[in-house]
């Protein structure tokens, strides 16, 4: 399944990015929270967006409880490294790519569930990556993390094939990930979990 996952994505996670975050895993675990929650917040909008799609309700209701799981594992994680949860600000990796989103029916569905895919694509592709930057402790965890981040790709993209037609879907994975690929192989001012080439040191907790 990590095999589909990086050839799904158009880039592989600069080499400075992964020494940036092991400089500053208090700020990664930080932003690692707030994505595991945001990721079952957008599951649930999509199932009350889309209440009339039952193997929508099934796969992303899953998600959600795995992704709220993960966010109580991560705040332990912080508790044992005694950081206090903060809520930081978001990098401009979701806004960057939801401006592509279009908004007529069926096709802002697929765009949604081919968005979903490539965040948790990247998210499975950059805790593999991190592996061997880290503790032991939290390697072993973003190990643990691999299954269902693949999972969740693979159910988002199945969705997105599902309800969308074969040629359409193609065609916006293609529009998605060149987007991706370029903004994650920028220069980017602000560190966090889904965000491109770090330019400085970052303030704590910004």
């Amino acid at each position: 399944m990590f095999d589909d996952v990086q050839a799904f994505l158009g880039c592989s996670t600069p080499v400075s990015w992964l020494q940036h975050a092991a400089r500053n895993l208090d700020i990664l675990l930080q932003d690692h929270a707030n994505c595991e929650k945001k990721a079952a917040a957008t599951a649930i909008n999509l199932m009350f967006s889309y209440g009339h799609l039952p193997d929508l309700q099934q796969k992303l209701a899953q998600l959600a409880r795995e992704e709220l799981l993960h966010y109580e594992q991560v705040l332990g994680h912080l508790r044992a490294r005694q950081q206090t949860f903060v809520a930081l600000s978001a990098s401009g990796y979701v806004a960057h790519l939801r401006r592509l989103v279009r908004t007529h029916e069926p096709a802002r569905l697929v765009d949604m569930l081919v968005l979903g895919a490539l965040i948790e694509a990247r998210s499975c592709e950059r805790f593999e990556a991190l592996i061997p930057w880290v503790d032991e402790e939290l390697g072993r965890y973003y190990r643990y993390l691999l299954r269902s981040e693949s999972r969740h790709f693979a159910d988002y993209l199945h969705l997105a094939y599902q309800y969308g037609a074969e040629d359409d879907v193609s065609e916006r994975i293609r529009v998605f990930v060149e987007a991706e690929s370029s903004y994650i192989s920028s220069p980017d001012p602000l560190f966090r979990f889904h965000s491109g080439v770090p330019l400085v040191e970052p303030e704590e907790f910004v």
